[in-house]
């Protein structure tokens, strides 16, 4: 379908099937409960609470779709929006191109969420959403860095690393998600960049790559990576004054 025939209709793609292995060992990270609550059903909800997504692709681990279609079952979700488990590849990179793969053709924009994101406010997921029918190819929410940041010559884990330089700070900034995209560019992005390795973490990188524009929105505190034990205590906390603050 040509892009002129796409509808303005808005898709997730969220990859889960990674194993988490900065969490220790047990359950893939995406199923790690939070708050009693596996963390990928926080972020499917969180991408559901915006009512521009008609769809949530999740792309689970290759032995485990069945496992994480049970999981997405057995939880109270938006009935507005529809939901769809597919098994992922070796790679992230591989797993979105799964994800993007199984999309009706109505699709027109695509969203990439990190199932380690699963407290994102719906506003940054709208904004990310406007921006990308207003016209951008691609869209990330970042925020300024609260640290200044080194560039070094790596070295081995304990040595001392040369600096290389410092970056300037007001220049930089740390990218979150959902990234958000023009359908056709990034299917384009995921057909001819290649990417060797563990493939693309970044799906907005790649689009640079293709030299089409990437624009930055505002981010949120609240859609921190949940990759260490100690962002599970701040998830908590978070959770906790939700509860607080909205009566659940």
């Amino acid at each position: 379908m040509s892009e002129q025939t796409r509808t303005g209709r808005t898709a997730v793609v969220i990859p889960a099937a990674g194993r988490g292995v900065r969490l220790g060992p047990g359950a893939p990270k995406a199923l790690r409960a939070l708050n009693g609550t596996p963390m990928l059903i926080h972020a499917v909800r969180a991408m559901a609470a915006s009512r521009a997504v008609s769809l949530v692709v999740v792309v689970a681990p290759p032995d485990g779709a069945t496992e994480v279609k049970n999981l997405l079952d057995a939880h109270a979700l938006p009935e507005r929006t529809d939901y769809l488990v597919v098994p992922g590849g070796d790679t992230r990179q591989e797993s979105v191109r799964l994800g993007l793969e199984a999309l009706p053709e109505t699709v027109g924009t695509v969203l990439v969420h990190d199932a380690a994101r699963p407290l994102v406010p719906v506003d940054t997921v709208d904004a990310v959403i406007a921006a990308v029918l207003d016209g951008a190819p691609a869209v990330v929410p970042a925020l300024p860095l609260a640290d200044t940041v080194k560039e070094v010559e790596p070295r081995e884990k304990g040595t001392p690393e040369p600096v290389v330089a410092t970056p300037e700070r007001a220049r930089l900034r740390a990218v979150q998600t959902p990234q958000g995209f023009d359908r056709d560019t990034l299917v384009r992005a995921h057909e001819t960049v290649a990417v060797s390795g563990e493939g693309a973490t970044d799906d907005a990188g790649m689009v640079e790559r293709l030299g089409a524009p990437v624009v930055v929105v505002p981010g949120h505190e609240e859609a921190f990576k949940v990759t260490r034990p100690l962002d599970l205590v701040l998830a908590e906390a978070v959770l906790a004054r939700r509860r607080a603050n909205d009566g659940f």
